[in-house]
């Protein structure tokens, strides 16, 4: 049922009427929480930049429990990429320390292997998400909608009466 409710939510994502722009924005951002841990400073910044910007919320939910999955395998890379920029560049160390005695500084946990890496690849996976992200938007709403509308499986799942009453339940807070 999750991975219906995945599929679902992101093909509504790119049928809704917002500009392809937001929806990549925001499918952008929550790759680079999702990546990253979530409990820092840089967290916290990034979440206020989301709420400021004119994204999709929705891809930035979607994209970050995608990324959050993703970003297990991927943890071993990761810390990888921190431990090199920490460790094994010299020239680094003065700014390093010179930072960590920093009296905020030290909350973005840039001192972690993990934090530190994770947010250097989400940073570098930022624009060509963003751009891929984009280009199949477009791609999506001029070409490939209308025949994934006619899919057997569409049709199944969108008029499935355990998606509706899943649907059902869900809606019934709001």
């Amino acid at each position: 049922m999750f991975w219906l409710k995945i599929l679902k939510d992101f093909i509504q994502i790119l049928r809704s009427g917002q500009t392809p722009a937001q929806i990549a924005g925001g499918f952008a951002l929550g790759a680079i929480v999702g990546l990253m841990p979530i409990f820092t400073l840089r967290g916290a910044f990034l979440w206020l930049v989301i709420f400021i910007l004119n994204v999709n919320l929705t891809a930035v939910f979607l994209s970050l429990t995608l990324f959050t999955l993703i970003s297990f395998v991927f943890d071993p890379a990761i810390h990888a990429l921190g431990y090199f920029l920490l460790v094994d560049i010299p020239s680094l160390q003065g700014f390093w320390t010179s930072l960590y005695n920093a009296p905020v500084a030290p909350l973005t946990r840039f001192n972690n292997t993990v934090a530190l890496g994770s947010f250097v690849a989400g940073s570098i996976l930022f624009l060509p998400i963003y751009l891929g992200m984009k280009r199949f938007v477009v791609a999506y709403r001029t070409h490939i909608g209308a025949s994934v509308e006619k899919w057997k499986i569409y049709q199944i799942v969108s008029k499935s009466a355990l998606v509706r009453w899943y649907d059902n339940i869900r809606n019934l807070g709001s």
